[in-house]
C-alpha cells in the first residue's frame, strides 16, 4: 500500500512563493523534484511572524491531517520577525525562538513530524537586518538540534547568491523571482529532505 505522505508548509511570503511569476516558490519547486505521491498543503501569508504561525499553526494543521497518514510539518519564518518598524523589531529574537519550540510541541503533541527551512534573507533591509537574521538562524539551528528535528539552513547561502540577490533587487527588494526560488529549492533538496522524508 501507497504510504499516505501530507506535507504542510507554513510560514510566511516566501513559504508563499510571492514574486515567483510561475507561481512555484521553492515549495513547488522541492515538491515537483520530491519522488512518490505527496499531498501537499502551502500555508504561507505574506507579513506573518512567528506570532501569527504559532496562532493559526494548530487550527491550520489539524483538518490537514489523518491518522493513518504520514503527517509532516515544514516551518520557515523570522526574516519578518527581524524587521525593524518605529524604532522596535516586529518580533524580539528570544519571543521568535520561543514560539518556534511551541511550534514544534504543537507538531507533537498532533503526531506530526517537523522539520525546520531557516529564514531567508531580506536582500533590500540593509545589513542590520541580515546580521539579525543570520544570528536568529544560527539559535534555530542549535534549538532544533536539542529538540532532534532537522534544520536546513538557508540564510547565508543566500545572502551571498547572486541570482537571489540581483533578482530581489529588480523585484520588490525581498522576493526574486524563480531563479531564486529554484536556488532556495537547491539548498533545500541537499539539506536534509530526502532523509527526512524517507523516515517513518
Amino acid at each position: 500500500m501507497t504510504r499516505d505522505v501530507r506535507i504542510c508548509f507554513i510560514g510566511d511570503s516566501f513559504v508563499q512563493g510571492v514574486g515567483d511569476p510561475e507561481y512555484l516558490g521553492w515549495v513547488g519547486r522541492v515538491l515537483q523534484r520530491t519522488p512518490g505521491e505527496v499531498t501537499a498543503f502551502n500555508l504561507g501569508i505574506r507579513r506573518e511572524t512567528s506570532e501569527d504561525v504559532l496562532r493559526r499553526c494548530r487550527q491550520e494543521i489539524l483538518p490537514r491531517t489523518r491518522p493513518d497518514a504520514d503527517n509532516r510539518l515544514v516551518i520557515s519564518f523570522g526574516s519578518n520577525d527581524m524587521v525593524e518598524e518605529d524604532g522596535a523589531l516586529r518580533v524580539d529574537p528570544a519571543r521568535c525562538l520561543e514560539n518556534l519550540a511551541a511550534v514544534l510541541d504543537e507538531s507533537r503533541r498532533l503526531a506530526v513530524s517537523a522539520l525546520v527551512v531557516g529564514p531567508p534573507p531580506v536582500v533590500d533591509a540593509g545589513e542590520d537586518h541580515l546580521r539579525r537574521t543570520r544570528e536568529l538562524a544560527g539559535e534555530m539551528a542549535s534549538l532544533c538540534l536539542r529538540e532532534d528535528v532537522p534544520f536546513i539552513a538557508v540564510t547565508e547561502e543566500l545572502a551571498r547568491d547572486s541570482t537571489w540577490t540581483t533578482e530581489a533587487m529588480t523585484n520588490d527588494g525581498a522576493h526574486p523571482r524563480a531563479g531564486g526560488y529554484r536556488r532556495m529549492a537547491d539548498l533545500v533538496l541537499g539539506g536534509r529532505w530526502h532523509e527526512w522524508l524517507a523516515l517513518i
